[in-house]
C-alpha cells in the first residue's frame, strides 16, 4: 500500500464518462495520499484526459471525486486546487500580465507582485508580459497556463500532457517545481503518455489502456524495477490476450 499514514487528498470513485454510446472511462478508482506525486500513464486514448477533464469539473460524469474529502465540483474544493489542460485556453485580449493578475484576483491569492514576477521569470514571461493571449505560441500559452495554476498555491494540482509543447528549458524547470511542490505537501496528478518525462517524478502510477485501469504501482514496492519494464509487461500482456 501507498503511504498507509498519508491523508488522502485527491480520491477518484468509480468514475465512468460516456461520449454518446462511446465508454471512455470505465469505473475507474484510485486515491493519491498528500504529498506524493500520481501519474495517469497510458497511450493517446487511454481515457487519461478524460479522467483529468471529469475531475477538473470540465465534463459531466457518474461516480464521485473527492478534493480533501470535498466534492470536487464544490467551490470550497475548487479554491484548493489547479489544472493544467493539455491545450492551453487564454482569454485573447488579455496580456500575460493580466492573465496572472486576473487569477490572483479571482481566486483572492495572498501572491506579491514579486512572487508573480517571479513565477514569469522561471518561465522565461518576463519578455512577454505586455504580450496578448491571442499572440502567443502553443508553448508559451502552456507557461503562462503553468503560472496561473501554481499562482494560487493549490493543495491539489492536475497536468494534462504539461510537457507537449515545451522547450527543454521549461520541462527541466516544470520537474523542478513539480518535485518543490511535492515538498511543500501539494499533491499532484500528471496524465501522460511520455514516460521518460515522469521517470524520476513519481510516487504512483496508475496505467491505463482502453478507458479502464491496468495496474497500479507505488515507487516504495517496486524501486528496483524500471517505469518501462512496468508499464509495457501490462500493456503488452493485454495486447496478446485480445
Amino acid at each position: 500500500m501507498a503511504d498507509e499514514g498519508g491523508k488522502t487528498m485527491l480520491e477518484v470513485k468509480k468514475l465512468t464518462k460516456r461520449y454518446n454510446k462511446t465508454l471512455a472511462v470505465n469505473d475507474v478508482s484510485f486515491t493519491v495520499n498528500t504529498g506524493r506525486i500520481g501519474i495517469l500513464l497510458g497511450p493517446n486514448g487511454a481515457g487519461k484526459s478524460s479522467v483529468i477533464k471529469s475531475i477538473a469539473g470540465l465534463l459531466k460524469y457518474e461516480g464521485g471525486v473527492w478534493i480533501d474529502g470535498l466534492p470536487a465540483r464544490t467551490m470550497e474544493a475548487k479554491r484548493i486546487f489547479g489544472y493544467v489542460p493539455e491545450l492551453p485556453s487564454l482569454f485573447p485580449n488579455l496580456t500575460v500580465e493580466e492573465h496572472l493578475e486576473y487569477i490572483r484576483r479571482a481566486y483572492n491569492a495572498s501572491v506579491s507582485r514579486e512572487e508573480i514576477a517571479r513565477w514569469m521569470e522561471r518561465f522565461e514571461l518576463e519578455d512577454k508580459r505586455d504580450k496578448l493571449g491571442s499572440e502567443l505560441s502553443k508553448g508559451m500559452m502552456q507557461k503562462v497556463s503553468i503560472c496561473c495554476a501554481l499562482l494560487i498555491r493549490p493543495r491539489v494540482i492536475l497536468f494534462d500532457e504539461p510537457m507537449v509543447g515545451l522547450d527543454p528549458r521549461a520541462i527541466k524547470e516544470l520537474k523542478e517545481v513539480i518535485c518543490e511542490q511535492k515538498k511543500c505537501g501539494a499533491t499532484v496528478l500528471i496524465s501522460t503518455h511520455m514516460l521518460e518525462m515522469v521517470q524520476e517524478l513519481w510516487d504512483d502510477v496508475f496505467v491505463m489502456d482502453k478507458g479502464t485501469i491496468l495496474a497500479v504501482y507505488h515507487r516504495e514496492e517496486v524501486s528496483d524495477q524500471n517505469l518501462d519494464d512496468l508499464f509495457f509487461s501490462v500493456t503488452e500482456k493485454g495486447e496478446q490476450h485480445e
